[in-house]
């Protein structure tokens, strides 16, 4: 088995890719013409959004969406860059919420934490030993 996807439930596709871009600074792949799936370009494996329509449509049974929740869903997506800080205050410049400034954890790895407004917690931390 190999790890392909993180498909994350989004109301608004096109906005999630765009603050991405903005934020991150990662590419558009592709937003298919019904608006409702979208992917970054994140190399081998993809960082994909679907409409929160798509995943009633995919599962009966419902889901959290993260945008709703008053406090981030207990996963994230980590990014890892050589200036943390540049890094977090480019993400909360283009509107992320900051939810841990950046700080040296007791391994040496530097981290900090936003959400982004579809509600996605990211990490931005440095490569770990550096």
């Amino acid at each position: 088995m190999k790890f392909g996807y993180t498909i994350i439930y989004v109301p608004d596709v096109s906005a999630s890719l765009n603050f991405f871009t903005r934020a991150f600074g990662i590419e558009r792949r592709f937003l298919h013409e019904s608006g409702m799936y979208g992917e970054l370009e994140t190399g081998e494996t993809t960082i994909a959004f679907a409409a929160h329509a798509m995943g009633e449509m995919n599962y009966s049974t419902g889901h959290v969406e993260a945008h709703s929740s008053t406090k981030p869903l207990g996963m994230e997506i980590a990014f890892i860059t050589p200036d943390v800080s540049a890094a977090h205050n480019r993400a909360v410049a283009a509107g992320a919420i900051e939810l841990a400034a950046p700080s040296q954890k007791p391994w040496g790895q530097t981290v900090s934490y936003v959400r982004c407004p579809d509600g996605a917690l990211v990490e931005l931390c440095s490569p770990i030993g550096n």
